[in-house]
């Protein structure tokens, strides 16, 4: 595996080479990779993939919106097959923008339920995040914080933390209640939250967690995995015990955000792409990508012992494509409720 990293915009883009023995015996087949995903251990998942098939695979790293842009700009002289994105939003926005094709396979209609798919076939969802609510109980009460709703109480008045309104997660969220709630509701709910709000809004989960262990507010919300990641000791032995001081808060139902691939709208390799696919997708390539990352698989649970300390969820009714349809709404509601 050889890896070249070059800045493109400021941006960095790390190439990464994975070889099977298999295939480099056999033939040159490959399918060239661009993901939004972050991880060095999805690596791993792309290796097992590339010895079992032989199939080379080529991966392009880096941001979601700057692979879009990228995508963009390329045209139909993109090299991409496969586009990986996380959040609804980006996915969906990928879709809208043409970027994506769509196509059919059995093996992925049967492991990718209906909520967690276009009803186009133009992308699949790969693993699930739960966004749920850090609690620090030595300043409030974790008993009466049950839903998102009830970061709306005034009893909670200056100890609400959020990530800025640009957060997809948070859009998503936003989203997803216009769903459940309709317009009028979620306003109300946005505007009593926001007025909860005393900290200035925060660039990351990991920063709200550690905001909310240390007293400076009360509760925040971040995505589940990036307090199992602390607990695990991934970002050093300060933010273990950091995460170690908050109680997570999974509402009952949850809003289920995903990780998602779709076959590139220009992929030369499209037969190597949908093959690749259909492994991320299966409940063997599923756990591979969302296990070391904390993230859950399509089916079942993670099985860390840091995420199962915070119990089992429930999904709500609301669809990825639902997410994304709104996601134009949901910033425009949050925009007009002084979210910054």
């Amino acid at each position: 595996m050889k890896r070249i990293a070059g800045f493109i915009s400021s941006l960095a883009f790390a190439t990464l080479l994975f070889n099977s023995v298999s295939s480099l015996r056999a033939n040159t087949r490959e399918v060239r990779v661009y993901s939004g995903r972050h991880y060095n251990t999805d690596r791993q998942v792309f290796k097992k993939f590339a010895d079992e098939t032989g199939i080379r695979v080529r991966l392009i790293e880096a941001t979601g919106i700057s692979l879009i842009e990228r995508l963009k700009r390329e045209g139909k002289k993109s090299k991409a097959d496969v586009i990986l994105l996380v959040d609804a939003a980006r996915i969906s926005n990928a879709a809208k923008l043409g970027l994506l094709q769509p196509y059919r396979s059995n093996k992925l209609e049967v492991n990718v339920s209906k909520e967690y798919k276009d009803s186009q076939g133009r992308w699949y969802a790969l693993t699930r995040r739960v966004r749920v609510m850090v609690a620090n109980p030595k300043i409030v009460d974790i008993n009466k914080i049950n839903s998102y709703s009830d970061l709306a109480d005034p009893s909670l008045k200056g100890l609400v933390c959020l990530r800025k309104r640009n957060s997809p997660y948070n859009q998503s969220l936003v989203a997803n209640q216009f769903v459940l709630r309709g317009e009028k509701e979620t306003k109300t709910w946005l505007n009593k939250m926001i007025s909860n709000v005393s900290e200035p809004y925060f660039p990351g989960d990991i920063g709200i967690t550690r905001a909310v262990a240390q007293g400076k507010c009360g509760v925040g919300i971040v995505n589940h995995y990036y307090v199992a990641r602390m607990l695990a000791g991934v970002n050093g032995t300060k933010d273990k015990k950091l995460a170690q001081r908050v109680e997570v808060i999974t509402p009952n139902p949850a809003h289920v955000n995903v990780s998602a691939g779709g076959l590139a709208r220009y992929a030369t390799n499209k037969k190597e792409a949908i093959e690749l696919l259909e492994f991320l997708a299966s409940p063997e390539g599923s756990t591979g990508l969302a296990g070391p990352t904390y993230e859950h698989p399509l089916k079942g649970f993670n099985q860390s012992p840091e995420v199962k300390r915070f119990g089992g969820f429930t999904p709500d009714t609301v669809s990825i494509y639902q997410l994304g349809k709104y996601n134009a709404k949901a910033i425009n509601l949050m925009t007009k409720a002084g979210w910054e």
